[in-house]
């Protein structure tokens, strides 16, 4: 078996390359190179490990033939262009634990320089000055902490302003009643408190709805005197509005690690009354740039050689764990979806999966983009788990996933239903066994079958010599018959027959099939 080839672009920990190597991947380390010079390489690489200087585009994503994961050593993924990727099926990774303490300790630093103002006192008296009485600070002991983001790193910056005597208080859509109370926060809304914060630290990541999050009106709202720290990611503050209003002195000051446009070699911040600045330093550690190399060799590897999924963000997580124990039905739910997608016709609006039995206890967002992934080959051939369900929302088909309690006939199931112009059509399958897939229902008519290979669909009148015509038929056309399977509504009813072949089934043999006496429809099948 051909081991996995992974690239390392950026400088990172040596460590992370022995561990790909331990774990089975072959890996080159090869460091800066110019867009051109990568879009040339990474056709031939599996994996691509990168840090924050690598700028994965859509132009050298379609040059990466054989990309299934991008892992970025760190937290913020905005040098890797994820639509891109998901179109293309590349699984993009994050390590968001590697750098959380280091992040978190960097703004409660930047708060205590901010209080005390020691950059500008440092500065003066290194030049010769002794300019006591011009630097009085402020305690932050008894001050209000105001989190706006209440994730991994902003739980932890939290922890860290308790342990200062400091009144946290929050805002995180996310935060539930419960989780404000285990983390001892004060849950408020984002105007809330922007009035009563002294000291406001931002952790969250930057999207469209977060972006400028502190622009100019929430500015000049806040409580005078309050100073920010943003040490997450440039762009959630209006940087124009804070100089305005730090010069105005509403705004009593501001520590800033990351910025709109970086490098930042020039910025309207700078040079503004009570404003300090670190040049993006919040992960720069020994222990973290350690960290966040070996996580990301861990999960890139274990991807690649094992199937799980840690810390994507561009598709389900599944641990290598869990890996396989899903296995078995993932394969069942996307037989089930490429059969249900080469049988029902017409423009498909809706899909159903449902869980029931021993499948319901599983995680049901693999399982769903397997059936997607299956059930979007109808479309295209470039089809995995990681861009069917982007596909299928670029389509306007309507996905819903159902868990049953119920007990049923089966100790497990997955079911797969299509809304079509004629009506719903169904497909169920089981596992036999710990890892043995199998249909037992398509469209309403019970049938056991194994879905592999090239197979044959018919559907026709239950009567008496139709299997010794289609086996005639076959055997005319050097069709070789693997397995047999039968099922029927009632008897003298419509039946339906599935074979397995050992050859493609082509043109004219489905022509021929449909002039037999009593079918209805023929259709070849691929799995």
């Amino acid at each position: 078996m051909t081991k996995p080839k992974v690239l390392i672009s950026d400088k990172m920990d040596p460590n992370a390359a022995k561990i790909f190597e331990e774990r089975g991947c072959d890996v080159d380390v090869i460091t800066g190179e110019t867009p051109e010079e990568l879009k040339a390489r990474i056709g031939e690489y599996d994996g691509l490990a990168i840090r924050s200087s690598t700028k994965v585009t859509a132009d050298i994503l379609s040059a990466a033939t054989n990309l299934k994961v991008i892992g970025r050593a760190g937290i913020g993924v905005d040098n890797v262009d994820i639509p891109a990727a998901s179109s293309q099926g590349v699984v993009v990774m994050n390590t968001p634990f590697g750098n959380s303490i280091t992040t978190a300790e960097h703004a409660i630093a930047m708060m205590m320089a901010l209080a005390r103002q020691i950059p500008a006192a440092n500065a003066r008296t290194q030049a010769g000055e002794w300019p006591k009485s011009d630097f009085m600070g402020v305690e932050v002991t008894g001050k209000t902490f105001g989190l706006i983001g209440a994730g991994n790193i902003g739980t932890i910056a939290a922890s860290r302003a308790q342990g200062l005597k400091m009144k946290v208080i929050a805002y995180d859509p996310f935060l539930t009643e419960e989780r404000a109370v285990e983390l001892g926060v004060e849950k408020v809304d984002l105007d809330t408190l922007l009035s009563r914060a002294d000291f406001v630290s931002l952790h969250t990541p930057l999207t469209d709805q977060t972006r400028n999050i502190l622009n100019r009106e929430r500015l000049e709202n806040a409580k005078p005197g309050i100073r920010i720290i943003n040490c997450a990611r440039g762009g959630l503050v209006d940087e124009a509005a804070l100089k305005d209003l730090l010069e105005s002195g509403h705004i009593a000051g501001a520590a800033f690690d990351v910025f709109e446009t970086e490098p930042a070699k020039e910025n309207p911040l700078f040079g503004a009354p009570g404003f300090i600045c670190t040049p993006h330093l919040g992960a720069s550690t020994t222990e973290a740039q350690v960290n966040v190399a070996l996580q990301v060799a861990e999960q890139m590897s274990d991807y690649l050689v094992n199937g799980g999924v840690t810390n994507a963000l561009n598709v389900p997580s599944l641990s290598a764990e869990e890996a396989p124990k899903l296995r078995p039905y993932m394969k069942l739910a996307e037989s089930l979806g490429s059969l249900v997608g080469q049988l029902a016709h017409g423009n498909l609006t809706k899909i159903s999966i449902e869980r029931e039995g021993a499948a319901a206890e599983l995680s049901g967002k693999p399982i769903e983009a397997a059936v997607l992934a299956g059930f979007m080959s109808r479309y295209s051939d470039s089809v995995n788990m990681v861009n069917a369900p982007y596909l299928a929302k670029e389509r306007g088909l309507d996905v819903r996933s159902v868990r049953h309690e119920r007990e049923g006939a089966y100790n497990t199931l997955l079911r797969v239903t299509v809304g079509t112009s004629t009506g719903d059509r169904s497909v169920a399958g089981t596992l036999f066994g710990p890892e043995a897939p199998r249909l037992v229902e398509i469209f309403g008519v019970g049938i056991e079958a194994d879905l592999a290979g090239d197979m044959l669909y018919i559907v026709n009148e239950d009567a008496p010599g139709f299997i010794g015509r289609i086996g005639t038929l076959l055997g005319e056309k050097g069709i070789n018959i693997g397995t047999f399977h039968l099922g029927r509504r009632d008897a003298g009813d419509e039946a339906v027959l599935l074979l397995s072949v050992d050859q493609p089934i082509g043109q004219d043999v489905i022509d021929a099939a449909c002039k037999l006496e009593g079918v209805k429809t023929v259709k070849g099948l691929e799995f």
